[in-house]
């Protein structure tokens, strides 16, 4: 891959007599010059350490916060996701490994950003938070803090989800211009990070106290995956590091598995052994637990403490704030609650009656596919086309204008009776329905796992496109 020619010089490094030596993650990679790191997008050229992804990134997407396991902060949030390629680990289960490995990289799903054009993305849409996330945000660190920074001056928001393999003096700087942390610690168990993650556990927990101790707003998930980290002892491993380090008050999310990369042989995480995980935690103190990646009733709302009224109900990726004032203090007893800013922006809006569509395009909910990227595929940076999304049998219908670089938008199912959606535009737009495998999956067409993929185009007769929503 040869990036070299834009490549721009990298923070966090030293050099000595012979060799330049990284220091932004706990590997120290000492790189001979025209080589890279571990994370193949760092390494020296004529005696300076560049990075090679300064800007790199799969498509910016509108999700939901939610997406990014934080269910505390402005609960239904619309956030617009940024992830880069390139890692600092390299985790056999790996749920983004077709960017995050470079070896398996597609450069037609890359795209270039300027910070300057990410914070235009989100004042041109009206959304307030950026999140770094995807395969990790560390080994994209120059970008992100350029970008944080600038995020920060124009009143934006900055959510920063990663498995934080990094090191301290690097968390300083993120601490100083990211406004949530959403962390993966992956198991207590450190030979699980040296076999299966290439990496090492006792970094990982000293830069998650780092962030809990200045005071950031922080929430944390482990994925659950079968034969590998899905017993008790490893839950309550979990559960008693937290509650001894941190407390009883910061939100832990056990997150269902799905089979990718070389961890093929099992399947996905079952419900049972979430809430086994979940009920564990509970009953040793953890006040919040939360399930992700579940689509099913009364599993991941939020409920008061004091009196046990129902302050925020969620199924999947679907929020809804009850009983709460906007200084988040339960209606019904007075208690305050964890949620920090409960009316900020939501995910939904009300469909516009007055928009004519001239062509449709429907998607069904398959088996454990419960979430897809509306994605435009002829996309022209000036174009902008205006997009309705109505669930199928249940659920609030939604408008979007796609188009000046924001091309993507997460759906998902909203309760029990929806079985699909129907998106439907006017003008000469091509959109293609891209199955999300997992809420932190980007997911590009060879990732899907024969998962149906639905493309459409104004160009197409209404019988072909009725011939090709009968399909499901």
């Amino acid at each position: 891959m040869n990036w070299h020619n834009t490549s721009q010089t990298a923070s966090h490094w030293h050099s000595d007599v012979d060799r330049v030596t990284c220091s932004l993650c706990p590997r120290h990679c000492r790189p001979r010059d025209g080589q890279t790191g571990f994370c193949k997008v760092r390494g020296p050229i004529n005696g300076t350490m560049k990075t090679f992804n300064y800007g790199r990134s799969v498509a910016a997407t509108e999700e939901v916060i939610e997406t990014e396991a934080v269910n505390h902060f402005q609960p239904g949030a619309r956030i617009l996701s940024l992830g880069n390629v390139g890692c600092m680990m390299s985790c056999t289960f790996c749920q983004n490994w077709e960017t995050s490995q470079i070896k398996h990289l597609d450069l037609s799903v890359v795209k270039n950003y300027k910070p300057e054009d990410v914070i235009n993305l989100c004042l041109t849409h009206n959304i307030d938070i950026i999140s770094w996330t995807y395969n990790d945000p560390v080994v994209w660190h120059e970008f992100v803090i350029d970008t944080s920074r600038l995020a920060n001056r124009h009143g934006i928001r900055t959510l920063y989800k990663s498995a934080f393999y990094i090191e301290e003096r690097p968390v300083e700087e993120l601490i100083a211009c990211i406004d949530i942390f959403s962390i993966s610690l992956k198991s207590m168990n450190d030979d699980f990070y040296r076999k299966v993650t290439k990496g090492r556990l006792q970094p990982v927990l000293d830069r998650i106290e780092q962030v809990f101790h200045s005071g950031k707003h922080l929430e944390l998930s482990q994925l659950v995956i079968p034969e590998l980290n899905d017993n008790n002892e490893d839950f309550e491993s979990t559960v008693r590091w937290i509650t001894e380090k941190l407390g009883i008050h910061i939100p832990l999310h056990f997150v269902a598995f799905h089979p990718a990369y070389k961890y093929n042989h099992v399947g996905r995480t079952p419900i049972k052994t979430l809430e086994r995980a979940h009920d564990l935690a509970i009953k040793s103190g953890i006040e919040h637990c939360y399930l992700g990646n579940v689509y099913k009733p009364n599993l991941n709302n939020t409920y008061c403490k004091k009196c046990n009224a129902t302050l925020v109900t969620r199924y999947g990726l679907t929020a809804k704030v009850n009983n709460l004032t906007k200084d988040s203090h339960c209606t019904q007893c007075g208690h305050l609650s964890p949620i920090i800013e409960p009316y900020g922006t939501t995910n939904m809006e009300t469909i516009d009656n007055t928009h004519k569509t001239q062509i449709q395009l429907t998607h069904f909910w398959q088996n454990d596919v419960k979430s897809a990227h509306i994605n435009q595929t002829n996309n022209n940076e000036h174009a902008l086309t205006t997009i309705t999304v109505t669930p199928i049998n249940g659920g609030r219908p939604l408008t979007r204008t796609l188009g000046n670089g924001l091309d993507r938008i997460i759906i998902s199912k909203q309760n029990e009776a929806d079985h699909g959606f129907t998106v439907a535009w006017d003008g000469n737009a091509t959109f293609e329905i891209l199955p999300v495998l997992d809420r932190a999956h980007f997911p590009v067409k060879s990732s899907t796992n024969g998962a149906l993929i639905n493309i459409a185009t104004k160009n197409m007769s209404m019988p072909q496109v009725e011939a090709l929503n009968e399909v499901h």
